[in-house]
């Protein structure tokens, strides 16, 4: 059962109770006529999906009324969970695909929660100034690696703001290779957290700090950065 696995590692008012329930019910809903997730099973959706996402709370200390972009969010995540849970939270939802937007569009309405949405690409709307190092958080899970992921992401950051890049069990070999790219970026790595979900899975946090602006030549084209990561 979902809010039942769910309590068991959050503590969640009535309304953060349903709000969950009602993501869950649409999440499973919209699947059928669009690829959203290959977790559809209700024990699945509460640990993969929403305890894994509510994880950047426990491993990053986000501020409060702080604005939160997630890159690739794809079906909400972990954008939306955090939102649920800190409502404080000044959310922007960031994707290329415009039917997984309509999906959050409907999600966000249905529970109540405030998000701008884009469809965009990510290396193309942090050219814009009123998005380039604008938010005191980017958050990324499991878009591209590492190094890419930090040229799609940290522009997006200000200073003194953090990047939290959301990795699997190799999270640390990730790193290892992109320390190139997040110091020619202006990022600092400042922790690495592995932990396990509760059912076993693997899961890294990688928190990096903007301590410089990002150079007005990057981002790249997507191809780009994709053949030729920094």
């Amino acid at each position: 059962m979902l809010i039942p696995t769910l309590e068991k590692y959050v503590s969640l008012s009535d309304r953060q109770k349903k709000d969950f329930a009602v993501y869950a019910q649409m999440l499973v809903e919209w699947n059928k006529k669009m690829n959203l997730t290959a977790i559809t099973e209700e024990d699945e959706i509460a640990v993969k999906h929403f305890l894994d996402s509510l994880s950047v709370l426990h491993y990053a200390d986000i501020q409060q009324n702080a604005s939160v972009i997630d890159i690739g969010t794809g079906a909400g995540f972990p954008g939306i969970p955090l939102k649920i849970m800190r409502p404080d939270l000044h959310l922007t939802l960031l994707d290329s695909l415009n039917k997984r937007l309509i999906f959050l569009e409907e999600v966000c309405k249905a529970i109540g929660a405030e998000a701008n949405i884009i469809h965009a690409r990510a290396e193309e709307y942090s050219l814009k100034v009123a998005y380039r190092e604008q938010f005191d958080y980017a958050v990324s899970r499991a878009v591209a690696n590492l190094p890419s992921l930090c040229e799609y992401c940290l522009p997006y950051v200000r200073k003194g703001g953090m990047f939290i890049a959301m990795k699997g069990a190799d999270g640390e070999s990730e790193l290892s290779l992109a320390k190139n790219a997040i110091a020619l970026l202006g990022g600092k790595t400042k922790q690495l957290h592995s932990f396990t979900l509760p059912d076993g899975g693997t899961r890294t946090i990688i928190t990096i700090t903007k301590v410089s602006a990002t150079p007005a030549k990057y981002p790249r084209r997507g191809t780009k950065i994709a053949k030729q990561p920094l």
